[in-house]
């Protein structure tokens, strides 16, 4: 069964709260629920119980998607990494997430004033070491009822197609795959072949558009991450200014019978576009694209 979900960075931002600080988590959920979304992923606006996240979304018939969690594998060990997210586990678990999102975050330079030229790599050594204990945390989590989405996000030891080919074949079954267009597209490569060639361990998808001459500027000028969030390189499915075209990523999932969340995750400025505006594109083009693929929803 498909789901479509949002996430409420295209209200207020997370790495930069300046970004729609001013607009309340009230009307971001209204209009999240008003465009016809099934759920949201979460946002530092959201109460971090279940009982007070359960009291704004279930009167709005909204359901919590996922939340991110971020890793620090490169600098902890394991078993302290387990502690350290057991309270996130048992948040999801109690608010019937299907899904936990991880990334590692320990040396990323995707929230900070470092330009993406400048992102951590790792050699050969060190990607199959992070990857046997990304695995082990998978296993873990798996155990206690929680799948496991690596997101390869932009800034990060996961950034690249040769990064994300590395990553996936030093994890194993238990690590499955958050597919973000977007990211894979900024990242250097082709969405179609991405999602293609990892397609069988996929467990989560962000659908995220790129604008290219944005992109290109930011690359061109060696800025940050946060410079091209802030210049509005990301949109959403259906916007003529963006370069991904979403359907071949919708005949892919159809052939694949995927059966998960389809989630718009495209930070925008609300002052510049509007959030309700760009999200109802975003969900009908995804719908359209969808029917037209014969992706059961």
């Amino acid at each position: 069964m498909i789901l479509y979900g949002t996430n409420p960075i295209a209200w207020s931002n997370d790495d930069d709260p300046t970004i729609g600080g001013h607009i309340s988590l009230e009307t971001c959920l209204d209009q999240t629920a008003e465009i016809g979304f099934d759920g949201t992923e979460n946002g530092n606006k959201f109460p971090k119980d279940p009982a007070g996240l359960k009291a704004v979304l279930e009167p709005r018939g909204l359901a919590f998607v996922s939340a991110w969690t971020s890793l620090d594998l490169l600098q902890i060990d394991v078993e302290t990494q387990k502690e350290r997210i057991a309270p996130q586990v048992d948040r999801l678990l109690e608010m019937g997430c299907r899904v936990m999102i991880a990334c590692e975050t320990s040396n990323t330079v995707h929230g900070s004033a470092v330009p993406l030229s400048r992102k951590p790599v790792l050699e050969a050594d060190a990607m199959a070491r992070f990857g046997a204990q990304v695995e082990q945390i998978a296993e873990w989590s798996a155990a206690r009822g929680l799948p496991m989405a690596y997101h390869h996000h932009m800034g990060t030891v996961v950034q690249t197609p040769d990064e994300i080919d590395r990553f996936m074949a030093a994890t194993g079954p238990a690590t499955g795959f958050l597919f973000d267009s977007g990211h894979a597209y900024f990242g250097g490569g082709d969405p179609a072949e991405i999602l293609a060639k990892h397609i069988g361990r996929l467990r989560h998808f962000h659908a995220k558009n790129v604008r290219r001459p944005i992109m290109e500027a930011i690359q061109a000028r060696d800025l940050t991450f946060l410079d091209g969030v802030r210049q509005g390189v990301f949109t959403v499915p259906g916007d003529p200014d963006g370069a991904i075209d979403f359907a071949p990523l919708m005949a892919q999932l159809a052939a694949a019978r995927y059966d998960g969340w389809i989630v718009i995750e495209a930070e925008q400025d609300p002052e510049e576009r509007d959030p309700v505006e760009y999200q109802s594109l975003g969900l009908a083009t995804l719908k359209a694209l969808a029917a037209e693929a014969g992706l059961a929803a």
